[in-house]
């Protein structure tokens, strides 16, 4: 690190010079910054989570909870605890300079509305600054994010496309995907080819984009019900990828009957088909199992097991079954893991029909009824339309 302008003359060789605000700039700001609130909110009192360290939580004598959660200097606060969140707020602006935007409305690029029904999460904004920025808001709509007919590969005839604008584009997909599960299939599949992206890949990204043309308004509704299970759907397309013929996974969390967690990503191994639904049950699972932490964290016990939702036959049996067979021995690891939190009912397995599978979304590309069947389950919603 050089010496600042200005001070070049004015130290002696046995002098350094003490950084005062990390924040930007350099690789470590980050870090040094999180330290340094972490030790500033653990002063007052409150417990950093195990399961997601950007989570504090403090408990009041009376049963009530102030529940703070940081993204790098952007903070959230939430709880029942009146008080708490007063003096919590002017013990941070006494630490540091802090703004109090008020109830939350914005956050990240991420929309928050209200309504007595519950709350909607959605990404308007930012997906229609995406289409102006790439000239696609005069575009032509699409039902889906993907062809169902169509099978993303290396094609050599095919033209190279710029690099540096095809990861840019694809980043920002990554992040939209973040309140919209429904592009999430897509996504994962052209991001295999950021390192060389052709004309194909870039047809592919430009369809996601004409989705979101069609649906820019649909975000996540988190509902009140009377339902307090933990639902996990997992799923595995047998060798989808025309390439290496690696199955994709894909699984999606329900806490209290709102989705809270999904994800989509090809299988580092080749496996044969009811081997490939195996590992994408024991993703599931560690979701779940993680899921489960937290809540407990947030003073949300429970005693009901994970529901595992698998619809296939031979991937269960193998999870009920204790006998040992070669055929699992290259799954043994999982297949110990599974039977363990089956027989300690930390786990309860279902099967549930392929046309009842949630996650189905999340492995590969669906026609048109089914997708618009799936996204329904997912929970989103539409914010603008009529009732």
């Amino acid at each position: 690190m050089e010496i600042p302008p200005g001070f070049e003359g004015s130290m002696a060789k046995n002098q350094v010079c003490k950084l005062q605000k990390s924040l930007y700039g350099l690789k470590q700001s980050p870090r040094a910054w999180f330290d340094r609130f972490t030790k500033a909110v653990l002063k007052l009192g409150y417990k950093q989570g195990q399961t997601d360290h950007t989570l504090f939580v403090k408990k009041s004598h009376a049963g009530k909870m102030t529940i703070l959660i940081v993204y790098v200097d952007d903070i959230i606060l939430s709880g029942n605890d009146m008080e708490e969140l007063q003096n919590l707020k002017k013990y941070l602006s006494e630490e540091f300079e802090v703004k109090d935007l008020g109830n939350l409305k914005y956050f990240l690029g991420m929309e928050v509305a209200r309504s007595r029904k519950g709350i909607i999460v959605s990404q308007r904004k930012y997906i229609l600054n995406l289409l102006k920025e790439t000239g696609m808001l005069g575009c032509k709509p699409i039902d889906t994010p993907m062809d169902s007919q169509k099978k993303l590969g290396i094609e050599k005839e095919s033209t190279p496309v710029d690099r540096g604008r095809y990861q840019r584009l694809v980043g920002r997909l990554i992040y939209l995907s973040h309140t919209r599960p429904d592009i999430g299939f897509a996504v994962s599949a052209v991001s295999q080819f950021m390192h060389s992206p052709t004309e194909e890949h870039m047809e592919a990204v430009y369809r996601i984009l004409r989705y979101l043309k069609m649906t820019p308004e649909k975000g996540l509704f988190f509902r009140k019900i009377e339902n307090r299970d933990t639902e996990v759907y997992s799923d595995a397309d047998w060798v989808e990828n025309i390439i290496d013929r690696r199955s994709t996974f894909g699984y999606c969390s329900f806490v209290w009957g709102n989705l809270v967690t999904w994800r989509s990503k090809k299988q580092s191994v080749l496996a044969r088909s009811a081997e490939a639904e195996y590992r994408a049950l024991a993703q599931g699972i560690c979701e779940g199992i993680w899921i489960k932490r937290v809540l407990s964290e947030l003073g949300q016990t429970s005693s009901s097991p994970i529901l595992m939702m698998c619809d296939n036959q031979a991937a269960i049996s193998i999870a009920k079954n204790p006998v040992h067979h070669d055929r699992t021995k290259h799954v043994e690891i999982d297949r110990h893991f599974i039977t363990e939190k089956v027989t300690s009912e930390t786990v309860k397995l279902n099967y549930v029909p392929t046309k009842h599978q949630t996650a189905d979304i999340l492995t590969k590309a669906l026609p048109r009824p089914n997708f618009e069947d799936l996204t329904c389950k997912l929970g989103l919603y539409d914010i603008y339309s009529p009732a």
